[in-house]
């Protein structure tokens, strides 16, 4: 890849990644699969060499990174699987970055430096059963109680739900706010918060060795200090957020499509039928172009957004429009690719089968498409 924003170092960093990447996580990749979850100890090796949030600060642990750290990161995870790249992904550039930018300075020494070791990992919490787009309709309440909040209510669909030590839970500390949303807070639960239990490992089609579970909080007793930011502000911090956790989206999505159509060729040029390889029929190569331009095009659309982004620029329209037609782009790369490798694209011991499972359910979460749209549709004045 040809991106402007990649410098000498960012490519000896990339290099050192997929060393130890070749070495942690692609051999044990196909268990953690049968698993359905990824051991601590990887985390732990993560942290050890770096490559954990390495964009937090020095004072706390961290290399003080830019952005383009966070984006070869989310690249070489990808190219693992999209289960390995989810959690660690949320850690790193989604979870982590509310600590630095809205936590206090006690609780960015007592968080951060974890998270960037491994010690500590993190999850958000917005989704509930009943609440999902509808972000201002949650109906997990928190009320003051002295010294603590007690919370009640439950989370559905999270991310490192199950491993995770740091949860920031979306609550509400004012359930009569109106408009509801200026009644939203953001409350941190930590692992052994009294009444905070775990529901079951939930049983997903793909991306199995992500860990994705429910979350049940049952008059649970969370420390005032554990307040990030302030009451009422939680859904101004969210929105604010959301830009680079889209962006993040966007780059797994961009990264999955290139894999795929890497593999296809791989297998459409050796694989032979009628006495010639496949990749010589017509409708092969027009396929393959097809994907191919596609997939220049969300290239080049989002290395501009990155630098973008890495300028402190309001790409909210922009990064919606990546972020619903990159992640359905994928979307259509992955059936195209399936069935290039015919009946065998539907057999697990082929790499396409997994990732055809893996990439539906990037076009919900994060924003649904449909939400997107209308965030587009809001940006443009309509």
């Amino acid at each position: 890849m040809n991106n402007n924003y990649i410098q000498e170092e960012h490519r000896i960093f990339r290099s050192t990644l997929r060393k130890f990447l070749e070495k942690e996580a692609y051999p044990h990749f196909e268990q953690w699969e049968k698993d359905r979850e990824i051991p601590r100890q990887f985390w732990k090796k993560m942290g050890g060499n770096g490559f954990l949030c390495p964009w937090i600060d020095e004072s706390y642990g961290g290399l003080n990174a830019d952005f383009v750290y966070s984006v070869i990161l989310n690249e070489e995870l990808e190219k693992v699987g999209q289960g390995v790249s989810s959690g660690i992904c949320l850690h790193n550039d989604i979870v982590t970055p509310y600590f630095s930018t809205y936590g206090s300075e006690e609780q960015k020494q007592r968080w951060l430096p974890g998270c960037i070791t491994g010690d500590l990992i993190t999850a958000v919490a917005m989704t509930e059963p009943g609440a999902g787009s509808d972000l201002a309709g949650i109906r997990t309440t928190a009320v003051r109680d002295g010294d603590h909040y007690i919370l009640n209510g439950g989370k559905i669909f999270i991310t490192n739900g199950l491993h995770a030590d740091l949860i920031i839970v979306v609550c509400k500390t004012d359930p009569k706010a109106n408009p509801a949303y200026k009644g939203i807070s953001l409350l941190v639960v930590e692992r052994d918060t009294p009444g905070f239990s775990r529901g079951k490992k939930l049983d997903k089609i793909g991306m199995h060795s992500g860990d994705t579970a429910e979350l049940i909080f049952e008059d649970a007793k969370v420390p005032v200090a554990n307040l990030l930011g302030e009451e009422g502000k939680g859904f101004s911090y969210l929105m604010t957020k959301l830009q680079q956790e889209r962006l993040v989206v966007a780059i797994q999505c961009q990264t999955e499509a290139e894999e795929m159509l890497k593999i296809t060729m791989d297998y459409v040029k050796n694989r032979r039928a009628f006495g010639k390889s496949i990749s010589q029929f017509q409708n092969t190569q027009f396929k393959i172009a097809e994907m191919a331009t596609e997939i220049e095009i969300g290239r080049t659309f989002l290395d501009d957004l990155i630098v973008r982004h890495m300028e402190g620029e309001d790409i909210t329209k922009k990064v919606s429009m990546a972020k619903w037609w990159i992640s359905e782009m994928a979307k259509r790369v992955a059936a195209e690719c399936l069935q290039l490798h015919g009946g065998y694209g539907y057999m697990e011991e082929y790499e396409i089968a997994r990732r055809y499972r893996d990439i539906p359910v990037a076009s919900i979460y994060a924003g649904t498409t449909e939400i997107m749209k209308t965030i587009i549709a809001k940006q443009l004045e309509l």
